[in-house]
This record gives structure tokens, sequence and C-alpha cells, in this order.
């Protein structure tokens, strides 16, 4: 029987079609550190369908939700 899938920042990068290695997840989030006035969302760095994930699992208050939360509160570390 599977398991519960894990709701962590390597596996949501991994969903976004990026590197989920602990040093590129640190990599990304250090070069792409947004002001506290830029939504999450709103970054220009996320395709399209990367950003209606995030979105999407977000208005749904999803499994992913607080990992997302965990990366929002990374990439604005002065808010």
């Amino acid at each position: 029987m599977l398991g519960e899938p894990e709701y962590n920042m390597n596996e949501l990068f991994a969903q976004l079609g990026l590197d989920s290695s602990d040093e590129a997840i640190d990599k990304f989030i250090a070069d792409n550190q947004l002001s506290s006035e830029e939504k999450l969302i709103e970054a220009d760095f996320w395709t399209d369908s990367q950003r209606m994930f995030l979105q999407e699992e977000w208005q749904k208050d999803a499994a992913w939700v607080e990992t997302i939360d965990e990366l929002n509160v990374r990439m604005h570390p002065d808010a």
C-alpha cells in the first residue's frame, strides 16, 4: 500500500519541474529573493504552469499549502 506523499520543499521543487536537491533549492531561494511588496505567485521567474500550480494549491488550501508558505517566508527575508 502506498503511503501518504511527502509535502516538503524537495517534493515541491520536483513538482515545479525544478532541481530538487537541497543545494539547488537554497541557491534558487538565494538568487530569487523578493521584496516585501512582491507576491510569491507574481514573481517573474515562474513559468505560467508553475504560477498556476502554486496559486491553485494555495487557494484550495491543499496539502501543499504549508510548504508553499514556507517557500514564501524563505523568499521574503525582510518581510
